[in-house]
């Protein structure tokens, strides 16, 4: 009898989902006895990093897939993210049609294929389970598509999932198409199928491919791909056949739950989050108030993360009361970072638009304050002046954004400054009543993470 595997994806695409609705579905998806578990990129911020690492300290039995990014440095980054993991999965996801190659990446045939074997093979360095997702390649020119799958095998890859992003081929079409792919991989590589639902065939295409040519098909709770609950309900009735780990006896009940939980957490997205303002704290709160707190948001901390988030939460919560949203906020700029080699100090900032601005910045080393004063084309420009001044460096900011993380006159901004030292990338946050002092307390929280790496080496 065949042993089926099934990967569900209904977290790669839940962004408006809560941090803690993701992590109930995580735990319902455990339940189920999913094989594994798609994640999507953590490469983007810290709170990502620390979904994977919060739900890696449940999850047991199925295996936890990460999308490794776009470059080696992703690829690192991501396996770092997975480094708790029981059973950790890299995914290379990349286009193979044309359309997909040069609309996405600029990129031909030869190039892309190039691309792949970097990143699998980084990936593979990386972590013992390596999967290449190729994307739309039911539209792919054939010649292309073989050689994007050897090369990814020939790299490390250990499973290959092709994808038909239209979803406009009949079952028959599929499941030929999936035989002259399982030609090319042998028998040693598990096969996988992800087929577009979006004709309604979605289903009958994966079962009828299993049954012949791929051993993994993908899933997803909100329909978009092969539904998880018609899929599991068509393998149950097909166990003649199928084998599979999927824990019939409740699935109707754990699907159902989960599919509940991202309804609601849809209602709240599109609502003012009463529930958040009500969870307030402030300066009066405890290390364990504010523990509890956490802990109800879905977070797992660490002793270490604990105090560096109790600590930020000291600071902010010195100027205002702190909801949930905010909450969560601070525990994405602290959690899991880097020690702090420099920590901000005091800053005083002088602006007028009849003239350059200044900074003078002072922050502590080792429990030595240093201070820069600096001019700069704005209040912002001045600031990071002044940090590169003390440190004797300057790095080139790649990127820098403002956002408010809650409303009103009293709104908490978060600030993302990227800075590039070396080639390589690094995103630091910073939180604070003050968008001059969220900035500056993202540049230094970047400026860490190099000095980190850099002691490191």
């Amino acid at each position: 009898m065949k042993r089926v595997y099934i990967a569900d994806t209904t977290l790669v695409s839940s962004d408006s989902l809560s941090f803690r609705e993701n992590i109930e579905i995580a735990r319902q998806l455990e339940k189920l006895k999913v094989d594994i578990i798609e994640l999507p990129q953590c490469i983007k911020s810290a709170k990502d990093i620390l979904f994977v690492k919060t739900i890696s300290a449940f999850i047991e039995n199925a295996v936890l897939s990460v999308d490794a990014g776009y470059t080696k440095e992703d690829v690192i980054q991501s396996a770092a993210a997975l480094s708790s993991t029981k059973k950790p999965r890299l995914r290379i996801c990349l286009p193979v049609s044309c359309v997909g190659m040069e609309y996405s990446f600029h990129k031909k045939g030869p190039a892309m294929i190039k691309m792949i074997t970097e990143l699998v093979s980084a990936a593979k360095e990386c972590c013992p389970d390596v999967e290449f997702c190729a994307l739309d390649a039911t539209r792919a020119d054939e010649s292309v598509l073989k050689d994007a799958i050897t090369a990814a095998i020939s790299a490390g890859a250990d499973t290959v999932c092709v994808c038909d992003d239209e979803g406009i081929m009949l079952p028959s079409e599929i499941c030929a198409f999936a035989g002259k792919v399982k030609g090319w991989c042998g028998d040693k590589i598990t096969l996988g199928l992800c087929v577009s639902n979006s004709s309604s065939m979605a289903v009958a295409s994966s079962i009828e491919a299993l049954d012949l040519h791929v051993s993994l098909i993908k899933t997803s709770q909100n329909g978009s791909i092969s539904p998880l609950d018609s899929t599991i309900s068509a393998i149950r009735k097909n166990l003649f056949r199928f084998e599979s780990g999927i824990n019939f006896t409740s699935a109707g009940k754990i699907i159902s739950n989960s599919l509940q939980t991202s309804c609601t957490a849809k209602e709240i997205a599109e609502k003012t989050n009463d529930a958040d303002a009500q969870l307030l704290l402030d300066a009066n709160d405890s290390v364990e108030d504010v523990s509890k707190a956490v802990s109800a948001l879905g977070y797992d901390l660490n002793e270490d993360d604990t105090k560096s988030v109790y600590e930020e939460f000291c600071r902010v919560a010195q100027k205002k009361k702190i909801n949930a949203v905010e909450m969560e906020a601070i525990i994405a700029s602290v959690a899991s970072s880097v020690p702090a080699t420099y920590t901000v100090e005091q800053y005083s900032i002088h602006s007028v638009n009849t003239m350059l601005s200044s900074a003078q910045i002072v922050i502590k080393k080792g429990g030595e304050a240093l201070e820069g004063v600096s001019l700069g084309d704005g209040p912002i420009d001045a600031s990071f002046k002044a940090i590169n001044q003390i440190v004797g460096r300057h790095f080139e900011l790649d990127d820098f954004q403002i956002q408010s993380i809650t409303r009103g006159h009293e709104a908490m901004g978060n600030a993302v400054v990227k800075l590039r030292a070396d080639g390589k990338l690094y995103s630091g946050n910073g939180l604070s009543t003050d968008i001059i002092g969220a900035s500056i307390r993202a540049y230094v929280n970047a400026l860490n993470k190099i000095v980190f790496e850099e002691d490191e080496r």
